[in-house]
């Protein structure tokens, strides 16, 4: 069996599919090499900086590929469907990133609501701005939850144990046996912070719209998806004071996001890190290797 991560895949995953004698390759191949070698591997193992689009496929299809596993939760860059009618199978990793992202968003939270982003900046350039931070507690603050999945609850248990009272919206969950379900709309009205954790969407789901049906003050942070957020109506909003201040893990366009919205003194931001801890690269490199030993012992393709 030849797996190439086109991504990378943490060193000790690498090793122990080595000692079951499967071939890894971790080197990145850009678009028009990826076509061309594609077919001589069995597995293609990708993280967010691999589109696997029609033309990947379609150069794949009818050679050796069977299976692509995205190591992270969101498809978004992966033709799902369309890879799955040409009979190749995608997988992802769900489980292993749900405590690293939820810590980031914890993070940005308590960076945005008491000024840790900017005073770092204006510190370094010799201000002393004292009396211009002055931030709020996010005890006994409302945290709104946009998609209660693993990562949107396990962000709500640590936020109430940090004594917040927390809400959410779901398209599909309506009911939690430990917090409350409210519609969207009026947890944009009721909610002191707002968390998104929802795959990517056509359109975005917070706009003008949503964002005046929000507190005057609100904090936004996104570790989701780039793209489920208006950037420009968030930085209106932003200039405006309406939002308070946004922690941004996540942009519409990536790498090379928006520099106004980077800059702006209100806004914490991170490049795409939420699953970029030692921790969770061990967890995914180990949940990948039990994609392949399960694919291998249904392919029957090496002893095991």
């Amino acid at each position: 069996m030849r797996i190439l991560a086109n991504d990378g895949l943490d060193i000790e995953a690498i090793e122990k599919l080595e000692r079951n004698n499967i071939e890894v390759n971790a080197n990145h191949y850009e678009k028009d090499e990826l076509n061309k070698i594609i077919g001589n591997y069995d597995i293609l193992i990708i993280r967010s900086a691999t589109t696997v689009d029609k033309e990947l496929i379609e150069a794949a299809k009818g050679t050796k590929l069977s299976l692509i596993i995205r190591a992270g939760v969101g498809l978004d860059n992966i033709e799902v469907g369309y890879a799955e009618n040409k009979g190749i199978m995608v997988r992802n990793t769900p489980n292993s990133s749900t405590n690293s992202v939820a810590e980031l968003v914890l993070g940005h939270m308590i960076g945005i609501s008491r000024f840790i982003n900017i005073s770092n900046v204006t510190m370094r350039e010799g201000q002393w701005n004292k009396k211009a931070y002055t931030g709020v507690e996010i005890c006994g603050k409302t945290l709104g939850i946009i998609g209660f999945g693993r990562i949107g609850k396990s962000l709500g248990e640590k936020a109430e144990a940090l004594g917040m009272d927390v809400v959410f919206y779901d398209k599909l969950i309506k009911i939690d046996n430990k917090f409350k379900y409210l519609p969207l709309e009026e947890l944009l009205g009721k909610a002191d912070f707002i968390s998104l954790h929802i795959p990517a969407t056509h359109k975005p789901i917070i706009g003008e719209e949503e964002l005046k049906l929000m507190k005057e003050g609100v904090f936004i942070i996104n570790a989701a998806r780039g793209g489920i957020i208006d950037e420009n109506a968030l930085l209106e909003s932003l200039n405006q004071g309406k939002v308070a201040g946004a922690g941004l893990d996540v942009f519409m366009r990536e790498p090379g996001p928006n520099l106004e919205l980077c800059s702006h003194p209100r806004v914490s931001c991170t490049p795409h890190i939420g699953a970029a801890t030692v921790e969770a690269q061990k967890r995914i490199g180990e949940e990948i290797i039990g994609i392949v030993m399960e694919y291998a012992t249904k392919t029957k393709t090496i002893a095991i």
